[in-house]
């Protein structure tokens, strides 16, 4: 035999023992499907159960599309690698879950595997959830169960090749899924365990606040330090100490349960629903949350101040005062330091806005593109979108007068590209 087809003979076992251990890492069982279990076979109590873990993993923010029913999927979540479409989790036999067995949906929790045997994609966070005790697991299955099943199939998924290949996820599981319950901390208390608990595996938290490498999996070693979800910056949650006013647990906390904490302002874009979520769980569980976010801070690099030189020349430049005349004419009313939001609605001052003392523009250009949407009686929240009213050239310099005015950091830079960016992201959606 010549060197030539040995090597050849080599490589062709090496190509066929990767195929079979791909194959063994693909493979998974259908699990036979169930006629719909009865409502009336699922308690009260874990029902109620149920509605608190459902509320905790946020499942109906994601599982709901504008203007869709609860829980019956079709919502566009976008993604670097292009977009994925929630499914329909109602107990809707057809296109929902209910053909599946408690144990088929605890495959899926844990697992990341359909009922058939097919890969669910990570936008579904079971990386996190594979944490979920198996109480929690089986009152969200009774909840869902019981909920009016609804006819509706998601949209066909629209990735880039080859992530649109699920068979691929095996491999991203290897590296990303690691099974197991999380053990408490004897040398912490019990609501920081709790906290932590809910943190790292039910509420998911670091799948938003965390920033994502080339394959889609959360950086090591970088958990909570911030990434972007649906066009907007998820902040870094071990940043808050940081803040111009540091965040106390009790102000968290409101933030979480009411969307608004003074002296901080109000959630907008994707975190918005999720405050929704969270003010129909117990408040213990909230305090829970809060203090262990509080308690993994970490040191923050020195930002960049604003000398009073460079403060004075952008107050006097013709951005700041083309600023100036658009914050004066549509912003003042609310967010001037006379504005009766202010003096008697309680809002807190744009200057201890995270938004205008982020690192980037993004989420003030965001937040002034698309405004935060009429909730009925809930109006502190609401704020009105200038994406029709003004251009880009006007948005920046809006944004750049309040970050000039309102903020001791440095200026942003290239403004107008992040405004052009972020219309443009907003409007492929």
């Amino acid at each position: 035999m010549t060197r030539k087809s040995k090597w050849l003979t080599v490589g062709g076992v090496v190509i066929v023992a990767a195929l079979i251990v791909a194959t063994l890492l693909m493979w998974r069982p259908a699990i036979a499907p169930i006629s719909p279990p009865a409502a009336s076979s699922f308690d009260a109590q874990t029902k109620l159960a149920g509605a608190r873990v459902v509320a905790l993993g946020d499942c109906i923010v994601c599982h709901t599309a504008k203007g869709g029913q609860p829980f019956a999927g079709g919502l566009p979540l976008a993604t670097p690698f292009g977009t994925i479409y929630a499914t329909n989790i109602t107990p809707d036999v057809e296109t929902g879950i209910g053909s599946w067995s408690l144990e088929a949906f605890t495959r899926a929790v844990r697992y990341g595997v359909a009922r058939d045997g097919h890969l669910l994609y990570p936008a579904f966070p079971y990386i996190h959830f594979t944490r979920m005790s198996d109480g929690d697991i089986s009152a969200a299955y009774a909840y869902l169960m019981t909920r009016e099943p609804v006819s509706a199939t998601a949209p066909a998924n629209d990735l880039i090749f080859p992530l649109n290949f699920r068979p691929l996820l095996a491999f991203w599981n290897v590296l990303f899924l690691h099974p197991g319950a999380q053990q408490a901390d004897a040398s912490k208390d019990a609501q920081r365990n709790r906290g932590k608990l809910l943190v790292d595996g039910l509420g998911h938290c670091a799948s938003c606040h965390s920033p994502l490498n080339a394959i889609g999996g959360e950086k090591s070693g970088q958990a909570f330090g911030g990434g972007i979800v649906d066009g907007w910056e998820a902040p870094a949650l071990t940043a808050l100490g940081a803040a111009p006013k540091p965040w106390t647990q009790q102000q968290l906390v409101m933030y979480l349960r009411t969307g608004r904490a003074s002296e901080h302002g109000a959630a907008a874009g994707p975190m918005l629903p999720v405050t929704r979520d969270l003010a129909t769980v117990p408040e213990e569980d909230v305090q829970a949350i809060a203090a262990y976010i509080l308690s993994i801070q970490k040191p923050q690099p020195a930002a960049a101040h604003a000398t009073a030189d460079i403060a004075a020349q952008g107050g006097n430049s013709p951005q700041a005062q083309r600023g100036a005349a658009l914050f004066a004419a549509s912003c003042a009313q609310c967010h001037g330091p006379a504005a009766p939001m202010q003096s008697i609605g309680e809002r807190p001052t744009l200057a201890f806005s995270t938004a205008v003392n982020a690192a980037t523009p993004r989420n003030a250009v965001q937040m002034i593109l698309s405004g935060n949407g009429w909730h009925g009686e809930d109006s502190m929240n609401y704020m009105p979108a200038f994406n029709q009213v003004y251009n880009d050239q006007q948005i920046a310099d809006l944004a750049s007068y309040i970050r000039a005015t309102y903020s001791q950091r440095g200026p942003w830079q290239d403004v107008e590209t992040m405004v052009a960016k972020v219309r443009q992201e907003n409007n492929a959606r």
